[in-house]
């Protein structure tokens, strides 16, 4: 079917990664263009099909299924996909069917192999959005956080110290010293003062790029203990015949090669040149960045000095998880194990300073840590229920000391105090287990939207340290109050309509609540936490069990209180938009800023700024909903 190569080159100019492909190869790409019709309903790729074309969305939308039947993805217009067989030169193993009429253009294999192999901008939008942007809706994708799927390139932190073979010993060791490194690479090429060059080398050469590999222990084992003079040549020293790695091969690649060949370092090559080397230290630190490892740091850390001096791990491991396509509820997850370990780790600590505490406790985490929904960005929530024999004068200059050793070493670990004052330093937070109780038949029995606004944070809560049954304890009475009181979940639904969607976001500025015109939004209080303010009044309404907000939306849906299909939609606004703002502070991170909330519209793709309309939509309609069900005197 013919089409009109000034049309389709026009729709390529306007979408990533085409935009960026020089204008003569943009055309000779539209005019071997094919266009394909697909009614809504009909499949596309099946599974096990042997597919030849790359799909470029023109109009319409699709949706991407696991072998298994479950939803993957969908995509829209200007998205892509079937990169996958084609890059692996494998049968489809994720099925696609046209959600909606849909038009496609059709790209032939041959075409988008040129593309690829010529174009490494191109190759690289392409695989980084083969893995960024078709994030997995489902909560239940396996933690793939280790050796298995990193890559190489992630270990290297700096470019290798390349010098000629002419290099005396002392002089190399100089430069080691100067660089900080305790290897040089040996290549008989002219590369620039510690440039190693990543380019294609036009000529035409067999030289292997590195003949020899120097290290700290070459030069105490090859030359001082042998008696040799300082002038020494490296490449009388040095270690020939290496073993190297490729960047885009797996760090387990890595660790194998250096436990059968019993090297300690590698030089890692990209297009036949060296761009880094890696040791056996780099693995382990960064296997290091594993949450498992983390925590482990934090239960061996001596005191609050040491405590706090893992925030950087903290961060590197919240990274490696977005770089490895962790989904929200596996980093929320994660993160809040990590500072769950920080409390505990303090507690203890405090303790052995303050002895044994003179009657029971239990330590609470409240909000996003209670929820399993915590980022790198965030501030502490907590409190303290104290046994009923509490006697302010008796006892509570001990848990004083010890809520402000706690919270004071929080805040040098990265999580900064409450602004609203919730937590343990503030004696109203402080209380035996029977105000506890009193607090929350208050809060149920006689609600009023002033009272219940700045508790609602208490409806999330979780015990972390000593007698944790009393947290279940208020969670239990608090399911047994809250489903039967009609009046408290229209106030709490009242005040969770109180952060809207920023419907807004796409136009010039949005007004913020504090009166601010800026053309950023805070995700966290424009985006995720009303979603889960939503989802908590409905869970409460159930009697939910659970604390984390896909959870109890699950058992939200099971109730069938919601109209078909908005559960659903919800948990994917719900996990699209907590995965912008957790890709958002790891690139802050990567960028080394200030991690925050706030993103701005230039930051985003275009697939993200279409699919955060829809997010925002969905949550829009889902807080219309809400208002109409909880409304005062309304029967549920």
């Amino acid at each position: 079917m013919a089409i009109e190569q000034v049309e389709v080159t026009d729709f390529f100019q306007r979408h990533k990664p085409f935009s960026d492909i020089p204008q003569q190869e943009l055309s000779h790409l539209a005019s071997r263009v094919e266009i394909a019709y697909f009614k809504a309903g009909s499949p596309i790729l099946t599974f096990g099909q042997d597919n030849q074309h790359w799909f470029v969305i023109r109009s319409g939308a699709v949706e991407v299924f696991r072998r298994d039947g479950e939803l993957y993805n969908r995509l829209g217009e200007g998205n892509f996909f079937g990169e996958l067989g084609l890059m692996r030169n494998r049968p489809v193993r994720f099925p696609v069917v046209a959600l909606e009429d849909t038009l496609v253009y059709l790209i032939d294999a041959d075409t988008f192999n040129h593309l690829f192999d010529n174009d490494e901008q191109f190759a690289d939008y392409v695989e980084v959005e083969d893995r960024s942007r078709l994030r997995d809706p489902s909560p239940d994708k396996k933690d793939n956080d280790s050796l298995l799927t990193a890559k190489v390139e992630k270990l290297i932190g700096q470019l290798p110290l390349i010098l000629p073979p002419n290099t005396s010993v002392q002089e190399a060791a100089l430069r080691m010293t100067e660089e900080g490194v305790s290897s040089v690479l040996i290549s008989n090429e002219q590369v620039p003062n510690n440039q190693a060059s990543t380019e294609n080398n036009d000529d035409d050469t067999d030289d292997e790029p590195v003949i020899g590999i120097v290290t700290d222990v070459d030069i105490r084992s090859r030359l001082v203990a042998q008696g040799l003079d300082l002038s020494t040549p490296v490449t009388d020293i040095m270690t020939s015949q290496l073993n190297t790695v490729q960047s885009n091969q797996y760090v387990f690649e890595a660790m194998m090669l250096m436990l059968k060949h019993k090297v300690m370092h590698l030089p890692v090559l990209k297009n036949s040149r060296p761009i880094g080397l890696i040791s056996h230290q780099d693995i382990l630190r960064y296997e290091s960045q594993n949450s498992l490892f983390v925590v482990k740091s934090i239960f061996s850390a001596q005191n609050v000095d040491e405590l706090a001096t893992l925030k950087e791990e903290v961060h590197a491991c919240f990274s490696r998880m977005v770089d490895e396509d962790a989904n929200s509820q596996m980093i929320g997850s994660a993160m809040a194990v990590i500072g769950r370990s920080f409390k505990q780790r303090l507690l203890e600590l405090a303790e052995e300073a303050f002895g044994p505490p003179p009657i029971p406790y239990c330590f609470l985490a409240l909000g996003s840590m209670a929820r399993d929904e915590q980022l790198i960005v965030t501030d502490q929530d907590n409190a303290l229920v104290l046994d009923n024999r509490f006697e302010p004068k008796v006892h509570d200059e001990y848990f004083s000391k010890l809520a402000n050793f706690v919270c004071d070493g929080l805040d040098r670990c990265g999580y900064t105090y409450c602004k609203g004052g919730i937590m343990a330093t503030n004696k109203k937070w402080r209380q035996p287990l029977n105000v506890w109780e009193q607090y929350f038949t208050q809060w149920i029995e006689k609600p009023t939207p002033e009272t219940l606004l700045n508790s609602a944070i208490f409806f999330d809560l979780d015990g972390v340290w000593g007698k944790k049954v009393w947290a279940e304890k208020l969670n239990r009475l608090i399911r047994q109050k809250a489903h039967k009181n009609s009046r408290f979940l229209a106030c709490m639904a009242r005040n969770a309509l109180l952060r809207t969607p920023p419907l807004g976001f796409f136009k010039d500025f949005v007004m913020e609540t504090d009166g601010r015109q800026t053309n950023s939004i805070n995700m966290k209080r424009r985006g995720t936490a009303p979603i889960a303010d939503l989802i908590r009044v409905h869970a409460l309404s159930v009697g939910a069990k659970g604390r984390n907000s896909f959870s109890r939306l699950n058992d939200v849906i099971d109730a069938k209180i919601l109209p078909p299909g908005r559960g659903a939609d919800l948990r994917d606004a719900l996990e699209f938009i907590a995965m912008v703002r957790i890709r958002h502070q790891a690139f802050d991170l990567e960028m080394n800023r200030v991690p925050d909330n706030d993103i701005e519209p230039e930051y985003l793709s275009d697939f993200e700024r279409k699919n955060l309309r829809d997010a925002f939509q969905i949550l829009s309609d889902a807080q219309k909903y809400m208002k109409y069900r909880y409304q005062p005197g309304r029967h549920l």
